[in-house]
């Protein structure tokens, strides 16, 4: 996963101390000059860059939505109300005990949310072209 320089990534203790521990592992182990030690090089470069630019903590409760928010929203088009943590999908997927689905904040639905309030309404493009219409229904920190 490639992290630019100024985005932060929303973590729970979690997904750090898994990724803390995996840099310290890769930082032991192979020769650079091997095939696999410059994988490894390689994933020590984004490990360390994911871990620059970590976020850890619990969200003020304000409304807000953004990453390490638990959202709910309603689709216009009906159905029950959809639940989901807004945050990074490849390092939210090292915590399988989260107990909901993760949205990334650069998803169709992520983008067109975030930045938003609770009760204020959003349109997003689908992949299948259709304009998809949701309601903010629920914005609070997650708690893990």
């Amino acid at each position: 996963m490639a992290v630019a320089a100024e985005e932060t990534l929303w973590v729970t203790p979690k997904v750090l101390e898994r990724l803390r521990a995996e840099l310290a592992e890769l930082s032991l182990v192979v020769s650079p000059d091997s095939e696999k030690g410059q994988r490894s090089d390689a994933r020590i470069r984004e490990l360390e860059r994911m871990l620059q630019h970590a976020e850890l903590g619990e969200k003020p409760d304000d409304g807000l939505v953004e990453p390490g928010m638990q959202i709910t929203v309603h689709f216009a088009s009906g159905g029950e109300p959809e639940t989901f943590l807004l945050g990074s999908r490849e390092l939210m997927n090292v915590d399988g005990e989260l107990g909901l689905d993760v949205y990334s904040p650069t998803s169709p639905l992520g983008e067109a949310i975030i930045g938003k309030y609770r009760g204020d309404s959003a349109s997003y493009l689908a992949p299948t072209g259709a304009t998809i219409h949701v309601e903010i229904t629920g914005v609070i920190p997650f708690r893990g």
